[in-house]
């Protein structure tokens, strides 16, 4: 409290009237604003209730008919707009990438990200193809921030990742 700020207050108090609670104010404030950054970020992403049945399209992937996965992912992004949800996103990258369709891939995973910035599963596969186009820089970035996301307990998608990078003759970097 500032010199004198204790005697204003003493005679705020006599003439009835409190002083105003700033840090309170300041804390409700910045709740506020947390929240509605927050509902804000929220409306650009599906909620995971939204999330078609995808067994019939996982079916096909492990069945390797990826050409058949990525037509019907690509029907349910169409039935979505522009919020499909990131699992959609990600199965259509993984199919594309199978099919060596490699840009197309590279912007399947780009909108699983935009939409989760944190999908470990787009992260790693990514990464997979970033190995598979040359750009090891790129998939060791991944591969770090998969560490960042993973924290102490090692995740598969981390792992997955770290064999992609030995098999293709490079070592996982762990610093960054």
């Amino acid at each position: 409290m500032r010199a004198g700020a204790h005697a204003d207050s003493l005679r705020a108090k006599r003439q009835g009237r409190q002083r105003p609670a700033q840090p309170l104010a300041a804390g409700l404030l910045a709740s506020w604003l947390l929240a509605w950054q927050a509902a804000a970020m929220a409306a650009d992403t599906a909620p995971l209730a939204d999330l078609p049945d995808l067994a019939p399209i996982r079916a096909q992937v492990y069945s390797a008919e990826y050409d058949k996965a990525a037509q019907a992912l690509r029907q349910l992004i169409e039935q979505a707009g522009d919020n499909a949800h990131p699992d959609v996103y990600n199965l259509l990258g993984f199919s594309l990438r199978k099919l060596q369709r490699y840009d197309e891939a590279a912007h399947a995973y780009q909108r699983a990200l935009y939409f989760d910035a944190t999908h470990r599963a787009a992260l790693e596969y990514q990464g997979e193809l970033f190995i598979a186009t040359g750009d090891i820089d790129a998939a060791q970035k991944n591969h770090r921030y998969l560490k960042i996301l993973c924290g102490a307990g090692d995740c598969p998608e981390r792992q997955q990742l770290a064999t992609a990078l030995r098999e293709a003759g490079q070592a996982p970097q762990e610093g960054d």
